[in-house]
């Protein structure tokens, strides 16, 4: 059975949902997923600032919304951090590189949490978690509140066309405190290429695709019950899955029409994009991508307070085979020789996105709960 091109669904992995019905960006409200989005309204209710501060850290972006952190309550004010090994991206991330950039994400919220209420915190990396935590966050001493901490419920990644408007030089500016700003002609049109020929790779080899499509949530029953991964909510995407259109079984059929518009529909998005940003660091330890993870979230919610969009886009710069030429491309265009890209993200403006659903902190608390 097909659909018309007007309400085709473009589904391709990437670890992005695209519609391509006006509107479909939001969630009916008949349809939403309330229990999946509950720890957005939650956050900050907890007595102990331990939990208090995890409960922030359970919004930060992470890839494919895996959600893959541990915490462990230790004693009176330590908190000990780690990735559960069995959520993790084995072929699109293989060496877990940005599953820990997602870990310095929740990390970082975390501390700054801890900040809006006066507590200091010190944080110790440690090396993959074999013999020990990744991250040790041990209250200690008193901080200044951080006015980023704002922009937390509010920031989100956007995963739409952006407007042909470009980024102010001001605005610009202000966001090279995080990381590079790209808006010259050449370099926008090179990363427009580099970024959409990435994803076209991944949308194209087979178990990087269905690596996407395992993780995909269809229908606000299904997003409930696994409030992880790529969700599909919405009166829309729950008709097309009632009516037997919309499942795992058809996204993986790469003769479909949603597959091969999918191409089209992702393209004229990742054009729209007048500005791109990257951060780079000298090394690749697990420190610098737990670093990296910081800086990527402040810059995100720097952009909130700015009122512009932010979508990561870091398809070049994972780490399988297929991959390996425009791994090297992205390097050449955007470091210096011995660095590593850690990200690569589209920046505009663009609309206000829906929250995304979250794991209810109990769940992620190795104990304490």
């Amino acid at each position: 059975m097909s659909l018309s091109r007007r309400k085709m669904i473009a589904l391709i992995g990437g670890g992005t949902v695209l519609a391509a019905t006006a509107g479909a960006t939001g969630f009916a409200v008949t349809r939403t997923p309330t229990t999946a989005l509950e720890p957005w309204d939650l956050a900050g209710g907890y007595s102990d600032l331990r939990k208090q501060a995890l409960s922030y850290a359970l919004l930060a972006p992470n890839p494919h919304n895996l959600q893959p952190w541990q915490a462990e309550l230790v004693g009176e004010g330590r908190i000990h951090l780690s990735l559960d090994p069995n959520r993790r991206l084995p072929h699109t991330d293989p060496f877990d590189r940005q599953l820990h950039i997602g870990l310095g994400c929740f990390t970082e919220l975390a501390r700054m949490a801890l900040a809006e209420v006066g507590q200091g915190a010190e944080i110790t990396y440690g090396s993959d978690g074999q013999d020990g935590p990744i991250v040790e966050i041990k209250l200690t001493g008193k901080a200044q509140p951080d006015p980023l901490f704002a922009h937390i419920l509010t920031r989100r990644s956007c995963k739409e066309a952006f407007a042909d408007t470009p980024v102010p030089d001001d605005l610009a500016d202000q966001l090279n405190a995080y990381a590079t700003v790209h808006r010259e002609r050449e370099m926008v049109q090179s990363l427009k290429e580099l970024t959409y020929q990435a994803w076209e790779i991944e949308a194209l080899t087979p178990r990087t695709y269905r690596e996407s499509v395992d993780l995909m949530r269809i229908g606000k029953a299904e997003i409930n019950a696994t409030p992880d991964g790529i969700d599909m909510g919405g009166a829309f995407f729950g008709s097309l899955h009632a009516l037997g259109l919309l499942s795992r079984e058809t996204l993986l059929d790469t003769n479909s029409i949603a597959y091969k518009q999918g191409f089209d529909i992702y393209r004229d998005m990742l054009f729209a994009t007048p500005a791109y940003v990257s951060t780079v660091s000298q090394t690749n330890t697990r420190a610098d991508q737990l670093e990296a993870g910081a800086k990527w979230v402040r810059l995100n919610l720097a952009c909130t307070s700015l009122g512009l969009s932010l979508h990561p886009v870091s398809q070049a710069l994972q780490e399988y085979p297929e991959m390996a030429g425009f791994y090297a491309q992205a390097r050449e265009l955007l470091a210096k020789p011995g660095q590593t890209v850690q990200m690569l993200g589209r920046l505009g403006y663009g609309p206000q996105t829906p929250r995304t659903p979250r794991w209810p902190l109990e769940q992620k608390l190795i104990n304490g709960a």
